[in-house]
């Protein structure tokens, strides 16, 4: 997920993703297009160009104008008469849009499935969204929500009172592209902590859990009636927005359920500041595997985030 579908309407729009300049635009029916935001000819932002009529978007510079699949279909300065020589094209992602979010693939084959969303949010939600931009890498922002055992030191006085200290678990079952995370924390009582074998999955006392889908959404399931989401939209190596969402269906009435979705967001932006004047501070921005961290049995969710990050990243072969 990269963008929201609201930030995308008729001119083209231009961001910073994973390090890459992008341009999105939409077609006649819709369609949102993402493309490499640096046409062929010098290199000048398409972004700061218009859409056409006709589906294409056109250079500002020199008005070269590239397709949906990012060919170029006509270079101004050569004349309509002649065909265009093949080098003249953009890179182009595929995309996919629900939710109200916007998704890319981020490689150079077809993908195989549409994207995974949580299946407990229905159309019966409504929800107010907040981006907050961190100066992190987005592996750090996310670690962050998968750590159980900040909560009475960060947030203190909000979703941490209590002095819940003592991470018991906490229980992780996994599934397709994710897992969910069940909090058994509790106040220190001398009881030795129970270890994450030892606590049930799911909760039967709880219906509250957390789940996280990779690459970058997570869930708070506070209630039937109340979920947090949070989609962490990697900018640059030490740059990430965080979208944050906050979906109820306990409130119907139109204006009023606009008011209580933008008193959610600004409730949820309040707690995750707390976060963020802690985890800027971290050292180094970048990835903290192998970067001499120490963890202990409470962070198994960022040992197991860890993993699946691990495993998808692209493996060096070394040259015979």
């Amino acid at each position: 997920m990269v963008l929201e579908s609201r930030e995308v309407k008729q001119e083209p729009v231009g961001c910073i993703r994973l390090g890459e300049r992008l341009v999105f635009w939409r077609t006649k029916d819709g369609r949102v297009v993402c493309q490499v935001d640096r046409c062929a000819h010098r290199g000048a932002a398409l972004a700061k160009g218009k859409v056409l009529p006709n589906d294409r978007i056109q250079c500002p510079f020199h008005g070269l104008e590239y397709n949906e699949h990012g060919q170029c279909t006509c270079i101004p300065a050569n004349g309509r008469a002649e065909p265009v020589p093949p080098q003249f094209k953009v890179k182009t992602y595929p995309t996919y849009e629900a939710q109200g979010f916007i998704w890319i693939y981020w490689g150079d084959s077809t993908p195989s499935a549409t994207p995974r969303f949580f299946d407990d949010i229905g159309p019966e939600f409504s929800w107010g969204t907040v981006i907050d931009p961190w100066d992190n890498h987005y592996s750090r922002v996310i670690e962050n929500q998968l750590d159980m055992a900040h909560l009475p030191f960060v947030h203190y006085n909000t979703i941490g009172r209590g002095n819940r200290t003592v991470v018991d678990g906490p229980g992780i079952m996994k599934v397709e592209e994710g897992f969910f995370i069940y909090v058994y924390n509790r106040v220190d009582d001398g009881s030795k902590r129970r270890t994450s074998e030892e606590v049930p999955v799911p909760n039967p006392n709880s219906d509250f859990k957390l789940e996280f889908i990779f690459p970058n959404l997570w869930e708070n399931y506070i209630s039937s009636k109340v979920r947090v989401l949070a989609a962490f939209v990697p900018v640059d190596e030490t740059h990430t927005l965080m979208y944050l969402r906050f979906y109820q269906s306990f409130m119907k009435v139109p204006l009023l359920k606009q008011l209580v979705n933008w008193l959610g967001g600004k409730t949820n932006l309040y707690i995750a500041h707390q976060d963020r004047r802690v985890v800027e501070t971290q050292i180094p921005k970048a990835p903290g595997e192998g970067t001499g961290e120490t963890l202990f049995p409470g962070d198994l969710p960022i040992m197991e985030y860890r993993k699946m990050r691990s495993k998808a990243q692209p493996r060096q072969v070394e040259a015979p």
